[in-house]
């Protein structure tokens, strides 16, 4: 029998910019694997005006709705009118606020886009990107010291987006190829304050994604040595024998999302959490 997925509207309403929400609503779908959430989001919603354009919208199209509006009368309204359409509704944040305000003993201050507050810790996200941007790829090598992560590995082993999310969470982070018979900069093999963390893949998964990556390069490429398996291999031996020798952690990203990735280097220095 043909597999169909079922659609659904998934409603989200938020007074800042909607990630916790996306987050969220993502991460619930993704247990329904039958079913396939149609996203509507809704920044920003601050005042009636906006919030019954909205409220419009999800009567023209029923289906789930999660919001985050801090407002009181904002969030009951909502409240009210999915009653009145029939159609189910959550405040996200509402339980774990009063989780918050019965264990410290005291009410929240209800403020939109709280997280979003541009102080220290926001500019110190700005730094570690701006830093991670000026050293991927090998980029920069001489600064490596500066850096709060290095990530070393083999081709497509998501270097770069693994740096990125860990640039997210002010976390300065470097990355450089690991290629057979390429030395690596002797500033990396000196540096003490980072930690310098391998990544490798099974060789199957490595040559599938750069099959991927060979498509779209230009004429004359010859990428047999790239995508054949035990070519990768060999470069995966190498890489392993290279971390070993220099005491740096290892982490297998085969089967890991680069959150998980991300998860991972950070429980490895407890200074980084």
């Amino acid at each position: 029998m043909e597999n169909r997925k079922n659609y659904f509207h998934l409603h989200l309403v938020s007074d800042s910019t909607g990630e916790t929400l996306i987050a969220a609503g993502r991460a619930a779908a993704a247990q329904f694997q039958s079913s396939h959430a149609l996203e509507h989001v809704y920044p920003l919603i601050r005042n009636r005006k906006q919030l019954m354009q909205v409220l419009e919208a999800i009567d023209g199209a029923p289906g789930i709705v999660l919001y985050t509006i801090v407002d009181r009368e904002l969030a009951d309204l909502i409240d009210q009118r999915c009653r009145e359409i029939g159609v189910p509704c959550v405040s996200v944040l509402d339980p774990i606020i009063e989780l918050f305000q019965s264990y410290l003993g005291s009410p929240s201050r209800r403020r939109s886009g709280a997280q979003h507050v541009m102080d220290a810790e926001y500019f110190a996200r700005i730094e570690a990107l701006n830093f991670t941007m000026d050293h991927d790829d090998g980029q920069m090598p001489a600064d490596f010291n500066e850096a709060d992560v290095v990530l070393v590995g083999v081709s497509r082993t998501s270097k770069t987006p693994t740096s990125i999310y860990l640039a997210n969470r002010g976390i300065k982070t470097a990355n450089i190829p690991i290629v057979p018979g390429v030395p690596l900069p002797e500033a990396l093999l000196q540096a003490t304050r980072p930690l310098i963390v391998g990544l490798i893949a099974s060789a199957d998964r490595l040559s599938q994604v750069r099959q991927h990556r060979v498509l779209g390069t230009t004429h004359g490429f010859h990428g047999e040595d790239y995508t054949d398996r035990a070519a990768i291999a060999e470069e995966l031996k190498y890489a392993r024998t290279l971390c070993a020798r220099n005491n740096w952690p290892i982490i297998d990203v085969t089967r890991r999302s680069i959150e998980e990735t991300a998860a991972a280097i950070v429980a490895l220095r407890p200074r980084l959490r």
